[in-house]
């Protein structure tokens, strides 16, 4: 029989959801203890993590732990795979735009804001894998909320359903992944922001990631400012769409499609369809736009 947990961490929902429901206490300790690792690891808005430390010593290299290693390379990662369209050298940028600290603590208005873009800037971050090793380049800060969620959903579901023997579904904010050996798919509900209005979809393996700028929002001087940056303006993502949901075979590639795909705008569709990925995209008038692979009616499997 199936347990769920749920529980808030990280400024968003995050849900549990097992076959076996003798596992349900033990798995959601699990992910309670990956979690504040990470967060300990690479949160921005902690002085004391092993990210912010980096970031205050720009252009030194400085040593740090496995994890984070592998977090800034699957950033890295995502930068060249989106011709930066996903850059983790945003960190700056955000602080310049007011996020500066958890979204549920920012006021609710501030001054007038200045940004200036750095295009390209994630091609000059030092990583030495080998040494464990990070230089941070300098006029720079590193953000990895864009991937680290996502990779964390992955390596959370295939870690509790290896060690518990079951099949296991992690929700971390919007960014799903699933594991396990299942007679049925599981059926995620895919909405703009939990409680709201969406599809249901069912998912046999694979991810599921939405990314949205209707949530994480905030004023400077009377305008609404989101967290989804364009490198390439250095300001919030105004394209046409505002929010986009796309089914890959692991949270992480959805994750970095969707916001790309935020950032893309009106290309969006044919990217996304160019490169084989099922997606929903709702625009910011509110009308819904599909990919092919896209399933059409409630209930349905998406081919992740």
């Amino acid at each position: 029989m199936t347990a769920t947990a749920v529980f808030e961490t990280w400024s968003c929902s995050m849900r549990l959801v097992v076959d076996d429901e003798r596992a349900i206490v033990p798995a959601t300790a699990d992910l309670r203890a990956l979690l504040s690792r990470v967060d300990r690891t690479a949160s921005r808005f902690r002085a004391d993590s092993e990210l912010s430390l980096a970031n205050a010593r720009a252009g030194r290299p400085v040593p740090v732990s496995k994890l984070l290693v592998d977090l800034v390379g699957t950033a890295l990662e995502a930068a060249a795979q989106t011709g930066g369209l996903v850059d983790p050298t945003l960190g700056a940028t955000l602080t310049g735009l007011g996020y500066d600290r958890d979204v549920r603590s920012l006021p609710s208005d501030g001054p007038a804001v200045a940004v200036t873009p750095r295009i390209g800037m994630w091609r000059a971050v030092g990583l030495d894998r080998g040494n464990g090793l990070l230089t941070v380049p300098p006029g720079t800060a590193l953000d990895l909320g864009a991937t680290a969620k996502a990779y964390v959903a992955d390596h959370a579901a295939r870690a509790l359903s290896r060690r518990y023997d079951t099949a296991v579904m992690v929700e971390l904010g919007g960014d799903v992944a699933v594991a396990g050996h299942r007679p049925d798919s599981w059926c995620v509900q895919v909405a703009e922001h939990a409680g709201g209005d969406g599809q249901l979809l069912l998912l046999r393996h694979g991810g599921l990631t939405t990314s949205t700028t209707t949530i994480r929002r905030w004023r400077r001087a009377g305008e609404v400012m989101h967290h989804v940056v364009d490198p390439r303006t250095g300001r919030p993502a105004d394209g046409p769409w505002r929010t986009v949901t796309v089914a890959a075979p692991r949270a992480l590639a959805a994750n970095v499609a969707s916001t790309a795909a935020l950032v893309l705008g009106a290309e969006a569709e044919q990217w996304l369809t160019r490169r084989g990925l099922a997606a929903r995209l709702i625009g910011q008038d509110g009308a819904v736009a599909t990919t092919p692979g896209w399933p059409g009616d409630t209930g349905t499997e998406v081919a992740a």
